[in-house]
């Protein structure tokens, strides 16, 4: 499907370019209290712009962002920037944003993006430290910013949501795992310094996983660690590969697993897993929801 937004030719690509050379960078604080035009490079501030009704006028990665985060939905109407990494400023320029929201992630693109409109930088993501507290204050400083009241009304019904799937659960603590599978011998797993960590704690629920990670996540750990987690649901969240399902339910190892043999394998839709508050949300509801489906969740 072709993303709607300006198409550039050669010469708007040109000139938008030559523009952005031209240009000086808005000051820092630039910030116009009535912005009503935001853009954003980063999926978790994309995610939180659209969850309070504000959806930006360009984005990146959109695509791959309704596979992998899936939700909120995004209009036709936001412009598609390309890579995370390496977005297309000639093409943001154009979308004449009047607000651009960056995070640490992508801070090494914030002196082009500051020629083309002021930016505000909402990190939610710190190394060691649970991103739940300050996913709310970004949510809540979105909002200010584009005058948005829909930003403390949504914050306040997930913490209704995450209250009501907590008592589905009936409020006996588990364990689980939650976990990346990026190919049939290799996963990653999310600590307290991730949002899925953060939903696991909101439920009442134990993340089995304590040691370290790096920005939320593990580097890749190898399948056979599985095998020390007797006790734990593991959670599958998606996207996984379609060839590692096959592989898997022929491997003898994987059959072998204990949470396998005793069915506490638990497999979720695909979940943004770097987002806000809207992440947490979708993986608190899939989780209760599987967990629930297996009738017994908690025994």
């Amino acid at each position: 499907m072709r993303e709607h937004g300006p198409l550039l030719n050669r010469r708007q690509a040109l000139a938008a370019g030559a523009a952005l050379l031209a240009g000086t960078a808005w000051p820092k604080g630039a910030v116009s209290a009535a912005a009503t035009c935001p853009a954003t490079l980063d999926w978790a501030i994309l995610e939180t712009l659209l969850a309070i009704g504000a959806p930006p006028v360009a984005a990146t990665e959109l695509v791959q962002f309704r596979d992998v985060a899936v939700e909120p939905a995004v209009p036709l109407s936001v412009t598609d920037l390309g890579l995370r990494g390496l977005p297309n400023f000639e093409t943001l320029l154009l979308a004449r944003p009047d607000i651009i929201f960056n995070s640490n992630f992508y801070a090494s693109s914030e002196p082009l993006l500051a020629r083309i409109a002021p930016v505000e930088s909402l990190s939610i993501y710190v190394p060691g430290k649970p991103p739940f507290d300050a996913a709310v204050e970004m949510t809540r400083a979105i909002g200010a910013r584009l005058g948005r009241a829909e930003a403390e009304d949504f914050i306040t019904r997930t913490s209704d949501d995450m209250a009501t799937l907590s008592a589905r659960l009936g409020g006996r603590p588990r364990a689980v795992l939650p976990i990346n599978l990026g190919d049939a011998r290799h996963f990653r797993t999310f600590g307290a310094d991730s949002m899925f960590g953060a939903a696991l704690e909101q439920l009442g629920l134990v993340n089995a996983w304590k040691a370290p990670t790096s920005y939320s996540a593990t580097a890749p750990v190898g399948l056979e660690a599985l095998a020390g987690y007797d006790d734990a649901w593991i959670a599958l969240i998606g996207p996984t590969p379609r060839e590692v399902g096959p592989v898997l339910a022929r491997s003898a190892f994987w059959n072998a697993l204990p949470a396998v043999r005793s069915g506490r394998v638990l497999d979720l839709g695909p979940v943004n897993p770097f987002g806000a508050l809207p992440a947490m949300a979708r993986f608190a509801r899939l989780l209760v929801e599987a967990l629930v489906a297996k009738g017994r969740g908690l025994g």
